[in-house]
């Protein structure tokens, strides 16, 4: 039956996931044995550095406030069609519009103006973003690799303003922009060192979700996803469905590079370029391009980019391995896709041919 198949077809869509982070671990696991170490301890303190207290969860919730937007930019272009990993370019732009907003006139420092260059952050992902898919609808180019050139090319653009027009004279060592006013920074949460960015992400998440599977556009967006050319005959506006998801997608990156600006560097400089894009593909591609699967797996790859600095401190490892954990997550997601639909019998739910077929013996004379 119909209920059936969907009920199959969901738990697949989350065991198939679940299985290549476990097989991840596992290949983690061997990573650090490969190194002399003990694998049962890296991954205890792999979780004990995510969640172990609430001072591991602030750090690992705090990490996962810009995963959740930039996975959004995948995401969205993805219900639409389309994937697109160039959060990277939309984040670091969006992170010099906030920063340069103040260049231009000078926003009130209270709400307001923090709204303001937010804002303007938003519009400057929005509008890089949006470029690969008018791209993709008026010129016929891969939007995957598009999103990834205009990626690098919005890095440069950043580089240039931030070490010449832009730098503030102060910043010796790490050119920067001027920093922020301190009115038009973004604090952090009652009672907790976690700033107000993953208020910002929670929300566009479970917007973004209710958008795409309880409106008409979200729904459309998701017929040009399934089938453009069945979208394209019964009417859709698909180049203006397409834009707009992306535009949609870019605004969240934008608005992650804005806040990593007024909530954590204060200016825009080098540290904004730290692959919070890239990793947002991880987590899109895990949550299965769902929104509202977004904000758990964001919690989680957060969690294991804070529990680097243990690993390095009680097993003298890199921080930076736990970057190998997640291309090994990242490759098995891939290679999942090639299992879905084709998983053992014993896994699945009977499906509609196996059901009717015992009618159709006891039919028979």
């Amino acid at each position: 039956m119909l209920s059936d198949e969907r009920t199959r077809d969901a738990l697949e869509a989350a065991l198939l996931p679940l299985l290549a982070l476990a097989g991840g671990l596992l290949l983690f696991g061997v990573f650090i044995a490969l190194a002399g170490k003990s694998p049962v301890q890296a991954w205890t303190l792999l979780f004990k550095g995510a969640f172990g207290d609430w001072f591991s969860w602030q750090n690992s919730l705090q990490r996962a406030a810009p995963l959740m937007l930039t996975a959004l930019c995948v995401a969205i272009p993805a219900r639409a069609g389309l994937i697109v990993i160039g959060g990277e370019g939309a984040l670091v732009l969006g992170g010099l519009a906030c920063a340069g907003l103040p260049y231009l006139f000078a926003p009130p420092a209270n709400s307001l103006g923090t709204g303001m260059v937010l804002v303007a952050a938003a519009a400057a992902g929005a509008a890089w973003v949006a470029l690969a898919g008018l791209l993709r609808q008026w010129r016929g180019v891969n939007e995957t690799i598009s999103s990834l050139l205009l990626a690098y090319t919005g890095i440069a653009v950043f580089k240039h303003l931030v070490e010449g027009p832009m730098r503030d004279p102060a910043s010796l060592n790490k050119p920067s922009t001027h920093a922020l006013a301190e009115g038009l920074r973004i604090g952090t949460l009652p009672d907790a060192d976690i700033h107000w960015g993953l208020v910002f992400g929670v929300a566009a998440c479970v917007l973004a979700g209710l958008w795409l599977f309880f409106s008409t556009s979200g729904f459309a967006t998701r017929v040009v996803g399934g089938n453009a050319r069945a979208a394209r005959l019964v009417g859709l506006p698909c180049t203006r469905i397409v834009v707009t998801a992306c535009a949609a997608g870019g605004a969240c990156a934008g608005l992650a590079g804005g806040i990593e600006v007024a909530a954590v560097h204060t200016a825009a400089n080098a540290s904004l370029i730290a692959g919070l894009g890239y990793a947002g593909i991880l987590v899109s591609f895990v949550a299965r391009h769902n929104p509202w699967g977004v904000i758990p797996v964001a919690v989680l790859f957060g969690g294991f980019g804070s529990a680097g600095s243990l690993l390095q401190r009680r097993m003298d490892v890199p921080d930076a391995s736990v970057l190998v954990l997640e291309g090994f997550a990242f490759l098995l997601i891939l290679a999942s896709e090639a299992l879905r639909g084709r998983l053992p019998l014993a896994w699945r739910l009977p499906s509609r041919r196996m059901q009717a077929a015992p009618q159709l013996q006891e039919g028979t004379p």
